[in-house]
């Protein structure tokens, strides 16, 4: 996590979040009131996170990774808009002694934790898509696939596969291979920067058969990206414009 999550994690009274996010950061939170919550119940975390705050306690909402990223940052403020609550960013001059603090604080995503243990693989343009159908319609994700795919950018896929949703990792890479080799190289991690970390490098055409669940990030090269001894990297066109040897 940055330092500056940390220094929050300290500061607050309270800290709000997902069980498995909870039980990761217990010995940073021994002292603090906790408002934990299982898979689905975002909303009702997110609301006893507010109410918290509006009985004068400081509370802080973490989620994996970066909060702004497929997590919790954006829900937050959805639902302070639809309470009409007065708020203001630490960036902007106080205007009502009584609005709300919100401070979103930068983590470190999935994206960036994955691409460093693979070596580089999105150091030229990169689409993020997340297979997860719970709150967007499969046929919006697969359009998405499509155009990103044949765009050629790298696809970093998020939550590809779950207990009851097995299938979509398959189809997203049906819709790859239209566009790019079989051989193209695929990374994938799993649990990134934790104890059961595990990283690999496939083919494209394997993908469809890989071991991956919803701690996992997909990496889909496009049709420059390639590997060199234990790394995987996508050009960003040096060799273009200068001399390599």
């Amino acid at each position: 996590m940055s330092a500056r999550a940390l220094s929050v994690l300290k500061e607050v009274d309270t800290v709000a979040g997902y069980t498995t996010y909870i039980d990761l950061i217990r010995n940073l939170i021994a002292d603090k009131n906790i408002i934990a919550t299982a898979m689905k119940k975002e909303v009702d975390r997110v609301k006893a996170a507010i109410d918290t705050t509006l009985s004068g306690k400081s509370c802080a909402i973490v989620s994996s990774g970066d909060p702004g990223i497929y997590a919790m940052a954006g829900l937050a403020l959805e639902i302070c808009k639809k309470r009409k609550l007065s708020i203001f960013s630490p960036q902007k001059k106080r205007i009502d002694e009584q609005a709300l603090r919100v401070e979103v604080i930068p983590g470190i995503p999935a994206l960036s934790s994955g691409a460093s243990l693979l070596g580089a693989p999105l150091t030229h343009d990169f689409a993020c898509i997340s297979l997860s159908d719970l709150m967007t319609p499969w046929e919006v994700i697969e359009k998405r696939i499509e155009y990103a795919a044949k765009a050629d950018f790298v696809l970093v896929i998020f939550n590809p596969k779950s207990k009851k949703r097995d299938w979509q990792l398959g189809k997203a890479m049906e819709i790859a291979l239209k566009y790019r080799d079989g051989n193209t190289p695929v990374g994938i991690v799993k649990n990134a920067m934790r104890d059961s970390q595990n990283v690999r490098i496939l083919s494209l055409s394997e993908l469809a058969n890989a071991d991956v669940d919803m701690l996992t990030t997909v990496f889909i090269g496009s049709t420059q990206s390639a590997t060199y001894r234990d790394f995987m990297y996508t050009p960003r066109g040096y060799s273009g414009k200068y001399t390599m040897e």
